[in-house]
């Protein structure tokens, strides 16, 4: 492990990490497709990787071509937006393992206004609401939270790394 972070380079852990970040969200995205309904702190969890991912890209195009001290700056700010991710997929575990209570708008989707009685009766029983303390699936022991606390401490941890490679 040691001679592979010796190796690294900046370009080489941005690549790395946009790389990563654009599997997961795609893992995420495929876990939907497949039924795992996300709930709201499922997908704010998401906009991490909707920054990150182009921020990544950009990242990596910088050091590859664009002016040296931009490198480290923007080395830094991929590694706090992963930072942060991290941090909220801990917040998330928490709530899904009733370590302390989560947000009380977290009920799942929200149903148009019914026109009358049994419209809204309708629309309950076709409704599906998704919990944010219930978790949908584990892998190895941890929630997809769980699993995006750990990827993005990695990412935010490669970012991190490039930056102390960087040269500017």
């Amino acid at each position: 492990m040691q001679a592979l972070l010796r190796k690294l380079t900046p370009l080489n852990a941005a690549l790395a990490v946009l790389a990563i970040a654009f599997a997961t969200i795609a893992g995420a995205w495929i876990f939907e497709y497949f039924g795992y309904a996300p709930c709201e702190l499922c997908l704010m969890q998401r906009w991490a990787y909707y920054a990150g991912v182009p921020l990544a890209a950009v990242t990596a195009f910088v050091i590859a071509k664009g002016p040296l001290k931009a490198q480290k700056p923007l080395l830094v700010l991929l590694a706090l937006v992963f930072v942060g991710s991290s941090i909220f997929g801990i917040y998330h575990s928490g709530v899904e393992w009733g370590f302390w209570p989560g947000p009380t708008g977290c009920t799942g989707t929200s149903m148009p206004r019914a026109a009358n009685m049994n419209d809204f009766m309708k629309q309950l029983q076709t409704t599906r609401v998704v919990r944010c303390d219930e978790v949908a699936i584990r892998i190895f022991g941890l929630s997809l939270a769980g699993w995006n606390a750990l990827i993005s401490a990695g990412m935010s941890a490669l970012a991190f790394f490039g930056f102390s490679k960087s040269s500017s």
